[in-house]
């Protein structure tokens, strides 16, 4: 997993709850990086699993609901770091119809190692998409928290509906439903 990754979910924590939360959670998790993270390095998964239980621990928050807040700020992390590639799209749902096609490319393009997920377009219209969510690593409430930034982003409200495909939320129904 990308450090950028890492680095945000850690200042996020600290601007939610405090340095003090941010300490507690790296010194309660048995890390190989020691809890100390560049946005250009990879760390395993297993890290970010740890940080985020004895965080939903301490908040008394779920993971899901943990990793749907992060969702809502990573996108401002997107939005400032690659305006331009934002920028391209006119509609939230053009934005998202294009994760494939074009913003994983270009992700790849800077992180070749990135381990991203896999979102497949199953239907699009004018004003509701369903897409598919593939990941081993289950984040798709992140997920459902980048897809709400994106709306707010474009001034747009949207209702989406997520149907896990299997147990552990590894594979994720997506239905989106732009409000006019």
């Amino acid at each position: 997993m990308k450090g950028i990754v890492f680095t945000e979910f850690l200042e996020l924590v600290e601007n939610k709850f405090g340095m003090e939360y941010v300490d507690d959670i790296i010194s309660k998790s048995e890390l190989e990086s020691e809890g100390v993270y560049t946005s250009i390095g990879t760390y395993k998964f297993s890290e970010m699993v740890q940080l985020l239980t004895h965080l939903s621990e301490k908040t008394q928050l779920s993971i899901n609901d943990l990793l749907h807040t992060y969702g809502l700020h990573f996108f401002s992390v997107l939005k400032n770091s690659y305006p331009d590639i934002i920028k391209q799209y006119e509609t939230p749902l053009d934005l998202l119809n294009a994760i494939e096609s074009h913003i994983h490319v270009e992700v790849r393009k800077i992180y070749p190692d990135a381990e991203l997920p896999k979102f497949d377009v199953t239907n699009k219209e004018s004003f509701k998409m369903t897409m598919i969510y593939t990941s081993s690593r289950g984040m798709y409430s992140f997920a459902k928290g980048l897809m709400e930034s994106t709306f707010k982003h474009y001034g747009k409200e949207a209702s989406i509906a997520i149907t896990k495909l299997n147990n552990n939320g590894t594979e994720v129904k997506f239905d989106i439903q732009q409000h006019a």
